[in-house]
């Protein structure tokens, strides 16, 4: 069964958020959805997520599992929102313990946070088996920008790569976050462009060069050929060499202290203060 994914786009954060289904009436699983943030006004927006919910409904779809990629640094995750809408398990690697207790401290959490996972409703070992209704899934393990990134497959011959790949003209992901490592990264793009040719790679993230308008879909074998950072024929020295003198040069992404913390709930926003207002924390001179 060959497994349809719908995407959407977040423009103000490059994003691709999925929804994953078998057909009209299935299960079906949302992928990185994006909460609207104005870091200006501190306002958040629920219009990407209701666009989603939209069509879910639509379909008469029923939302299985809110899966996230990896705890994102570029947007804040729209898992709690959504969950609260429609259901649905919110899934990650098993590994966000790691990037917990990292911002656990950054953040200065308290001991009352978990670095368990337990915000999540599962976490998913290293190349877990499982499935979205009659649709067969398995979460890879494929770390390298974070220790916590996995790629979903879904059937035979389609994977939702995370933060690994963008398309060709943009290369691959930065390695320079806690716990990144070029070296794994390359390892773990290896592995997804061993797979057939004709695997169909649906990305997370575009950041469109001149000439051409946001796309969500690449293959297999379009990486290999034409991927500026990791095609056939670059060796992982070389790739570690680039990917370390350019992330030197790179700014953090604008929403990475915002959406962290959110990200490490679960997409969960902090607790209403004694006046009744939510609030975020900036820590100064520390990143």
């Amino acid at each position: 069964m060959k497994p349809l994914a719908e995407p959407f786009f977040d423009a103000a954060s490059g994003t691709f958020s999925y929804v994953v289904y078998a057909g009209v009436g299935s299960e079906c699983a949302i992928i990185d959805p994006v909460l609207g943030f104005d870091p200006v006004s501190g306002r958040t927006s629920t219009s990407g997520a209701d666009r989603i919910i939209d069509f879910v409904r639509a379909r008469a779809l029923k939302v299985e599992w809110l899966l996230e990629t990896h705890a994102h640094a570029d947007h804040l995750s729209a898992a709690a929102y959504l969950r609260s809408i429609v259901g649905g398990k919110v899934g990650i690697s098993a590994r966000i313990r790691e990037v917990q207790q990292v911002f656990r401290d950054v953040y200065d959490l308290g001991a009352g946070f978990s670095c368990e996972g337990t915000q999540f409703d599962h976490l998913f070992a290293a190349d877990e088996c499982f499935s979205i209704g009659a649709l067969p899934a398995q979460a890879l393990h494929v770390p390298g920008h974070t220790p916590a990134d996995i790629a979903y497959r879904v059937g035979d011959d389609t994977v939702f790569v995370g933060d690994t790949l963008f398309m060709p003209d943009v290369g691959t992901a930065r390695c320079d976050f806690p716990g990144g490592d070029a070296a794994t990264l390359y390892r773990s793009i290896s592995r997804l462009l061993s797979l057939p040719a004709s695997t169909r790679l649906y990305l997370c993230h575009d950041y469109p060069t001149a000439g051409r308008e946001a796309c969500s879909l690449s293959s297999v074998a379009q990486q290999r050929a034409q991927n500026i950072h990791v095609r056939d024929g670059i060796t992982e020295p070389a790739f570690i060499a680039m990917r370390t003198q350019r992330d030197a040069t790179l700014d953090l992404p604008q929403l990475m202290l915002p959406a962290i913390q959110v990200n490490v709930r679960a997409g969960k926003l902090p607790a209403p203060g004694s006046n009744g207002v939510r609030y975020l924390k900036i820590p100064l001179d520390l990143i």
